[in-house]
């Protein structure tokens, strides 16, 4: 008894592993986002994460927007998701939103926090 119970317990986990690889569909990891060819534009490649200062200033001025976003429950993912980079003070905008009206939210957003002077806005309106 004790060594069927054995067997099994070893066998649950990789029957668990192999259902879940069964579930994933091949197309799930070659698909690539809607925004691909426009991340590799020389705009947004200009301010990424590696861009970021690490100043406890430009730290927190990058997570009070992002916070400020994120707060903002009308906006779609792609809003959500846009990159917000802060170096020396000045903030950049980078990527893909669904509206102009959408943009201007996340601008507004960045420059009642930084400063209007003080905000690179390089967001794109996605094209249909």
């Amino acid at each position: 008894m004790k060594q069927r119970l054995r067997v099994f317990m070893l066998a649950v986990p990789f029957m668990a592993t192999s259902l879940a690889l069964a579930q994933a569909s091949p197309s799930d990891h070659t698909q690539q986002p809607d925004n691909t060819r426009t991340n590799a534009e020389a705009s947004n490649r200009d301010a990424s994460a590696d861009s970021q200062g690490n100043g406890k200033q430009d730290v927190d001025l990058t997570a009070r927007i992002r916070r400020s976003v994120m707060d903002e429950k009308g906006l779609s993912t792609y809003g959500h998701n846009v990159k917000i980079v802060s170096m020396n003070g000045t903030v950049t905008l980078n990527g893909v939103v669904k509206s102009a009206d959408e943009k201007s939210t996340i601008h507004r957003h960045a420059a009642s926090i930084a400063g209007e002077s003080k905000v690179v806005d390089n967001l794109k309106v996605k094209a249909d």
